[in-house]
């Protein structure tokens, strides 16, 4: 079992929705600790995403729009400031109880050597953030989205929408502020969710390797959420990493919630960006907790099935599992 890394989940979301403790074994959503460590998962980034409302989402067929060529979902509003960071607060006590937080490259590389399973907290969104960046550093946030789909006083999110493009304004100036910041303190920026735009602003300030922590390839599936051709390159030239998700909608070249959707699908993405920019720039980010996986991925203790669905040498696994992950860490933390 090769031990994986893995770029982004929505489990911190479900438990606080549902009271569940992540410690426990659970029928419920994607991804607690002991199904991890079944799938050899040694650590994963968990997300703090405050969302629009305390209520479960609906289905996704409730909230797709149809469009003349496909659908869109309509963009929901960022909470206030205020009420961000209370939830955000709540997201991260819950994690801090529940979860081996990691914070240090050696905290990382023995989750690797299987010592125990491990959460880098990732802020999805920097709406809860005021001027208190070095607070949550010291509470452990290691991973810093600066949208989620939606715009916010620092950027702006590409809509859900199939066919479509990473369209839409940049960083703002307190956006480009922050990128810096999160240099200095040693804090990964993540360009998910954001405009192309915004992508390359952040590429054109920091310091360090250029990361899209969940994501798909555009050219396969045009999906705002996938990274352009254009992307890509700027990510091998920056030496980075794209964690490829396991959506089905998002990775599909046909944007359908099909549930027959195979791994296969999932595998085309990770090859397409391996060909395209070279295997070291490529990695995982499941999205579990937060996506409609195929049923072969639907659960942490199955994540080996992406690996088994690929042809790859052991060294390449290896550095797609977790080496590539470990590589742009040192570098940025």
């Amino acid at each position: 079992m090769i031990p994986i890394i893995d770029g982004h989940n929505d489990a911190l979301l479900r438990a606080w929705r549902s009271g569940d403790s992540l410690r426990a074994r659970s029928d419920e959503g994607h991804l607690d600790l002991p199904r991890m460590h079944d799938g050899g998962v040694a650590a994963g980034f968990f997300a703090i995403y405050v969302p629009a409302t305390d209520e479960e989402p609906p289905e996704p067929s409730d909230r797709i729009v149809p469009t003349d060529d496909g659908w869109e979902v309509p963009l929901e509003e960022a909470l206030p400031p205020d009420r961000a960071r209370l939830v955000a607060r709540e997201f991260l006590a819950i994690a801090e109880r529940e979860l081996p937080i990691v914070r240090t490259i050696d905290e990382l590389e023995r989750c690797i050597a299987g010592e125990q399973v491990g959460a880098i907290l990732h802020l999805e969104g920097a709406e809860p953030l005021d001027e208190d960046l070095q607070d949550w550093y010291e509470r452990g946030i290691r991973s810093l989205g600066l949208v989620w789909s939606r715009p916010n006083d620092y950027g702006h999110g590409v809509q859900f929408r199939y066919p479509g493009a990473p369209d839409g304004p940049g960083l703002t100036e307190r956006g480009k502020r922050l990128v810096q910041d999160c240099n200095e303190l040693g804090i990964l920026v993540d360009c998910a969710h954001l405009t192309a735009e915004g992508f390359f602003d952040v590429a054109a300030r920091t310091s360090a390797p250029l990361v899209v922590t969940h994501a798909g390839a555009h050219t396969v599936s045009p999906s705002p959420r996938n990274l352009t051709d254009r992307q890509l390159d700027a990510i091998r030239d920056a030496d980075g990493v794209v964690g490829v998700f396991f959506d089905t909608v998002m990775t599909r070249p046909d944007g359908e919630l099909d549930s027959s959707t195979t791994v296969d699908v999932v595998v085309s993405h990770i090859e397409y960006i391996a060909n395209r920019i070279g295997p070291d720039h490529v990695a995982l980010g499941s999205d579990w907790d937060g996506c409609y996986p195929p049923p072969a991925l639907d659960d942490a203790s199955k994540a080996q099935a992406i690996l088994d669905a690929l042809g790859w040498s052991h060294a390449e696994l290896s550095a797609l599992a977790h080496g590539n992950w470990l590589r742009v860490l040192r570098a940025t933390w």
